[in-house]
């Protein structure tokens, strides 16, 4: 089998790289390095020639859907995406300019390249606006409260188009909060990997509110098994999360007795607009993919650790 990725120098971008290529199959990786690296590649490119290549290219050029039809892959992986809520709100043209031109782009390479499915990274934590159901299921109204979330719902609804129209056949995966080795601690960043940062630096943490706010943390990997599963079944929108509320407060704690950091957390006024309660229904990767998350948070918070220490060192 071969898979395109876009966005496959990022952190979930590699992980699912390295995975594909150690199942076997010939990957393609388009990523304009903007916050992608590299050297997250180090694996992939140490396969060789054969089963690995890279392209530097932005999904808004209209390139990557020439790219994408020259290469012919079997599934495309479009995970490439402005990935900060804040800067969707500041700057909602060049949003869409990456999150629904890239889209198009990459569909209309898809359908040329006569792939057989497209993998869709949409966002759990965006898509349904503030939930009125947790944990929250996919059958929950799309009600997104930034244009982050409106573009991830435009792209899940254009590939409904491009299946129903075309008979390019997808898997939207919504992802929840997703953590781990690979994540970059600054610019948009999970909270995790920030505090693990700041942990390792012996440096006091902020937390923005009462701390009681909940998220669902998924480890990489996890994230990365769904992804590789979505290229042979599964349909339309897929949450991929934990289905577990997780608070700020609890994260802190479960990251500082990891470390031996006895300071308790700074605490600044909330972020205008940040959704109190997060955390998505995973009953239908359960039935369409076999899937379910198979790492804690606490082996998660430790192996993203030891990759910031390794760092260090």
């Amino acid at each position: 089998m071969k898979a395109l990725i876009t966005g496959g120098a990022g952190f979930i971008g590699s992980t699912l790289t390295d995975r594909l290529l150690a199942d076997g199959w010939s990957v393609d990786v388009a990523d304009d390095l903007s916050s992608g690296s590299l050297a997250n590649l180090a694996g992939a490119r140490a396969v060789g020639d054969r089963r690995f290549s890279f392209h530097r290219i932005d999904v808004r050029n209209a390139a990557v859907t020439d790219l994408i039809e020259s290469r012919r892959p079997d599934v495309v992986f479009h995970l490439a995406a402005q990935a900060d809520v804040r800067v969707s709100v500041a700057r909602p043209q060049f949003d869409a300019e990456v999150n629904v031109i890239g889209t198009l782009n990459v569909c209309q390479g898809a359908l040329a390249a006569h792939a057989k499915k497209v993998v869709f990274a949409s966002s759990g934590g965006t898509i349904y606006g503030t939930p009125t159901q947790i944990p929250t299921p996919e059958t929950h109204p799309q009600r997104p409260e930034s244009p982050y979330g409106v573009a991830k719902k435009a792209g899940g609804d254009y590939l409904y188009y491009y299946r129903q129209i075309h008979g390019l056949d997808y898997a939207a995966t919504a992802f929840s909060n997703v953590y781990g080795p690979r994540q970059d601690p600054h610019g948009e960043a999970g909270v995790v990997a920030i505090f693990a940062g700041l942990f390792l630096e012996r440096r006091r943490p902020t937390i923005f509110g009462t701390g009681e706010q909940t998220r669902d943390f998924v480890f990489v990997d996890d994230v990365v098994d769904a992804l590789a599963r979505a290229a042979e079944r599964g349909e339309d929108i897929i949450n991929v999360g934990t289905g577990a509320e997780t608070s700020v407060n609890e994260l802190y704690g479960a990251m500082a007795r990891a470390t031996g950091f006895n300071e308790p957390p700074s605490y600044a006024p909330a972020r205008m607009g940040e959704v109190e309660r997060s955390a998505l229904a995973i009953d239908r990767a359960a039935e369409q993919l076999g899937w379910k998350p198979f790492t804690s948070l606490d082996e998660g918070v430790s192996r993203t650790l030891d990759w910031f220490r390794a760092r260090r060192d």
